[in-house]
């Protein structure tokens, strides 16, 4: 009789060993580790999504670069045009991860803008959601 097994990624088998390490990247260790493919996901999704284009050494082109974005988007008309650069930006390096909401919630008088990013891990079978806001 044929039986059906979790979805679970092979890395994730060992619970004493870090897959890698999320944010923020302050306290005693500096580094937090993560120990699930789950949580090392969604600390590469925000690390992607609050990286500058030419922030990082050696890969001028990573990053979502949201902030510059900022001062333009805040009004209601232009989220669109922010939800389209999230989308394709998180489509061209996170080919597994499918976006299902996005919610946009800007505070003009404080230049600041709160965003929910629900999203699934397609060949990992889970939905998470990450809040972020940018000044």
């Amino acid at each position: 009789m044929a039986q059906i097994i979790s979805n679970k990624n092979p890395i994730d088998t060992n619970l004493r060993r870090a897959v890698g390490f999320g944010f923020p990247i302050n306290g005693n260790a500096v580094f937090v580790p993560t120990y699930t493919t789950r949580d090392q996901i969604k600390a590469n999704l925000i690390n992607y999504l609050l990286t500058n284009t030419g922030e990082r050494i050696f890969n001028p082109y990573y990053g979502a670069n949201l902030r510059a974005q900022i001062f333009e988007v805040l009004e209601e008309d232009n989220l669109g045009n922010l939800e389209q650069i999230i989308t394709d930006s998180i489509g061209l390096r996170f080919p597994t991860v499918e976006i299902l909401k996005m919610e946009f919630n800007p505070d003009p008088d404080r230049n600041t803008l709160f965003f929910t990013l629900s999203y699934q891990v397609v060949l990992l079978g889970f939905e998470d959601e990450i809040n972020i806001e940018l000044t």
